[in-house]
């Protein structure tokens, strides 16, 4: 007999998103559309390398003083600092005062982790170990927080009567949260509902924190990728910054570079005094060595590049804006055809008010099934569905049949 036989693992079920991709990859339908995946296509439906990221790959291919030795164990210095800088802010006090700790991840999900795994160790907790997510959020929110043992609770943020944010309910749960509740917050381009607060909201929202002493876990997965403008779209992490808010950061260069198989990310601790700083880094490390000991090279000096070369990074901007320019373009016309060609039943304004790559169409489960199964247009249940995925040549198809669906015609 074996030690173990395994026979009591439950079966898990399939990752929705990756089983959706392979479901439209097995459809022969010439028309089909992929709505479902979180990466950007071009007008041709294909993956985009950066023309930045092409002539930074070059350069380091003709250094003669690359190599394949060890990183750091919190990685890269010169993609940590300037990946920092980016997010933070070059004049951010945090950075001034030595008071940031940066740690090269496996892109944003590997941050959001070792920023899970740091807070389920070294947080004082006043009671059971929660953090509060959004309610929807980026669905590996949940299992990351398990797998430290950090339950999940959920905060209203989406109100499916209005397409928007329930910001009322939002402010309630900060204010009835046991104090120094940690709540995770999307930065930008609210992932799945393309739903982002205005400054003045950000503003109320820092009030309650401050007055709660709440801990803030910021996820940022599309700086730069939401707006088109790295600085706009990283202003709710430097207005909480300002304000005094102990928070970490998590960051991602996979949309806004196009680098999602390099998995180039970064977490970002900001503490309140500069020895808070150097205990958080030795810790990180040491948490860093026991799971991956080193992040991988090639992707961080990458980014590296791009971030502390002008020209270059400059370029890297004009790429950003090209591909958040697409989508836009992608939401007016999907809302032209909708409100104004077609004349869809119902407002469908909130298609160009929301951002990012992501948008919540404000269809039920039923209506998303019948769209995959009858007009081989392939979306997750709750409606929402990615920007990048429609183009010139699918956009019409997609509207047309997404009126049809409305109307009780599919």
């Amino acid at each position: 007999m074996a030690a173990e036989t395994w026979d009591n693992v439950p079966l898990a079920p399939p990752d929705s998103i990756f089983q959706l991709t392979a479901a439209y990859k097995a459809d022969p339908f010439p028309q089909k559309v992929n709505l479902g995946v979180g990466a950007y296509r071009d007008d041709d439906n294909k993956p985009w390398v950066l023309p930045v990221v092409q002539k930074a790959n070059e350069i380091l291919l003709k250094d003669p003083n690359v190599d394949h030795e060890y990183l750091p164990i919190l990685g890269l210095p010169e993609y940590t600092s300037a990946a920092a800088k980016l997010i933070l802010g070059a004049d951010s006090p945090a950075l001034r005062e030595g008071r940031a700790v940066s740690a090269q991840t496996i892109s944003g999900t590997g941050a959001n982790h070792l920023g899970a795994l740091f807070l389920s160790r070294f947080y004082s907790w006043d009671g059971p170990k929660q953090v509060y997510l959004s309610n929807p959020t980026w669905v590996n929110h949940y299992q990351i927080f398990r797998n430290v043992g950090i339950e999940p609770l959920n905060y209203p943020y989406y109100d499916p009567k209005t397409i928007g944010l329930d910001f009322e309910g939002f402010l309630n749960s900060l204010r009835t949260a046991t104090p120094r509740s940690v709540f995770l917050l999307h930065a930008c381009a609210h992932n799945p509902t393309g739903v982002d607060p205005t400054h003045e909201q950000w503003e109320k929202i820092a009030d309650i924190i401050v007055e709660k002493k709440h801990y803030v876990f910021f996820d940022c997965a599309y700086q730069g990728f939401a707006s088109g403008d790295l600085d706009r779209d990283a202003s709710a992490v430097r207005y909480f910054v300002e304000r005094g808010i102990s928070l970490l950061v998590c960051q991602s260069f996979a949309k806004n570079a196009g680098l999602y198989g390099e998995r180039v990310g970064a977490l970002h601790v900001v503490t309140p005094t500069k020895e808070a700083a150097d205990r958080v880094r030795s810790q990180l490390a040491v948490l860093q060595r026991s799971e991956i000991s080193n992040p991988p090279a090639y992707g961080a000096r990458l980014i590296a590049l791009i971030l502390n070369d002008p020209g270059l990074f400059e370029e890297w901007k004009r790429d950003i804006k090209t591909m958040s320019g697409r989508i836009i373009d992608m939401r007016k016309e999907l809302h032209r055809l909708l409100s104004h060609e077609l004349k869809t039943p119902g407002n469908w304004d909130h298609i160009i008010n929301q951002i990012g790559m992501f948008s919540f169409t404000g269809i039920n489960a039923t209506q998303s099934k019948a769209l995959t199964e009858k007009a081989h247009i392939y979306l997750t249940t709750n409606g929402r569905i990615s920007m990048a995925g429609l183009n010139s040549k699918n956009i019409r198809y997609f509207a047309e049949n997404l009126d049809k669906v409305v109307r009780g015609e599919l």
